[in-house]
């Protein structure tokens, strides 16, 4: 088995085995607390330019298969675990997480300590890092890490999103509503659960200009997740400051922070993000606790957020960020977390019902 390394801006550096392909890869590098959901992990266009450490020690057990994937690639930089499982058992399954990786592009490492590296993240919050199975002089890798980009200020939207409309056929749809999804990375479950709920679901690019998005009639607008800075996709932000008040609007993840962005709200970079399937979040309305599953790396700003005309409906029982905002009078609401997801319990499907029934009475 190759060798393999991980290097942090800090200086710190993680010997291990390699998985996956050969090479050399740089990113921000994050921790995911979730016990499963690797594939989804791997396929979310959300860890774009990011190295992804799984803290549940092994990951693989049950393999792969391609209905669970949120995409049709996989998007992030690197892939670090404590332990691969060589051996994989379940009815679902189509293949192993070795060869995937492998077969995908995706540099990875096994046999170091995640708990350290997850504690480091966690101290001194997420940090550049560098995985090679080419370089072996520490001092090296380590210099690479620091030469990489850092992930404030990068618009990485582009990076992975379509570039054409996708329409749904008509039938099939119980209430006729026709949604037009900004497309910075959605997840396939996203549609899905649009889908579930009676929608027509348009997807557009997200340089798609307002008045091609209000040509299509849509009855109401979702603006997806995706990585980097949302600062930086200013071109969607202008967007959606000309659609406000003029049809309903949803923001999952990013689109949480792009409508708060066209809201006049500000964002700011999280220490080391959230990135798991377990985070507890408290639904203002109905003083009731979700268990969500989230990633990201920014947060929108609770105080701008409210001199904006913005009311908080969501929040964060770990750190009390705003996991979910509406501005009533705009018809704009969004939530941080992902209500599609279903990390076990499905807490937060309701959401995909409030939008539906928003834009019922429009």
């Amino acid at each position: 088995m190759s060798h393999c390394g991980l290097a942090l801006e800090d200086g710190s550096v993680f010997l291990g085995s390699a998985i996956g392909a050969m090479g050399t890869t740089t990113g921000e590098v994050v921790f995911n607390t979730a016990m499963t959901g690797y594939q989804e992990i791997l396929t979310d266009p959300s860890y774009f330019g990011q190295i992804v450490c799984m803290t549940w020690p092994l990951i693989g057990n049950y393999g792969v298969n391609e209905e669970d994937f949120e995409s049709s690639s996989v998007h992030l930089s690197g892939f670090v675990v404590k332990e691969l499982s060589r051996i994989h058992s379940n009815h679902r399954s189509q293949g192993d997480l070795s060869t995937y990786l492998k077969e995908a592009g995706i540099i990875g490492i096994s046999g170091i300590d995640t708990r350290a590296l997850t504690r480091r993240l966690r101290v001194y919050g997420s940090m550049r890092g560098a995985l090679s199975t080419a370089i072996h002089e520490p001092r090296k890798l380590v210099e690479l890490a620091c030469e990489s980009p850092k992930m404030t200020g990068q618009n990485l939207v582009q990076e992975v999103t379509r570039d054409v409309i996708a329409q749904d056929r008509i039938e099939n749809r119980n209430t006729g509503l026709k949604v037009v999804v900004v497309d910075c990375g959605v997840k396939q479950n996203i549609l899905r659960m649009l889908r579930s709920v009676g929608c027509i679901v348009t997807v557009v690019p997200p340089d798609t200009q307002p008045q091609d998005i209000l040509a299509l009639a849509p009855d109401g607008v979702l603006v997806g997740n995706g990585p980097g800075d949302p600062a930086a996709v200013a071109t969607t932000v202008n967007t959606l400051k000309q659609l406000i008040g003029k049809l309903p609007l949803f923001g999952i993840c990013l689109g949480h922070q792009l409508l708060g962005l066209a809201l006049g709200a500000k964002t700011y970079k999280l220490k080391f993000g959230h990135h798991g399937s377990n985070h507890p979040v408290l639904n203002v309305d109905t003083e009731r606790v979700e268990i969500t599953s989230q990633n990201h790396g920014f947060a929108v700003d609770e105080e701008s957020l409210t001199a904006a005309g913005g009311r908080i409906t969501h929040i964060n029982l770990n750190d009390q960020s705003v996991e979910g905002f509406t501005h009533q009078e705009q018809r704009v609401s969004a939530v941080q977390f992902h209500p599609e997801a279903a990390p076990g319990p499905s807490d937060s499907a309701y959401i995909f019902e409030q939008f539906r029934d928003l834009m019922l009475q429009a």
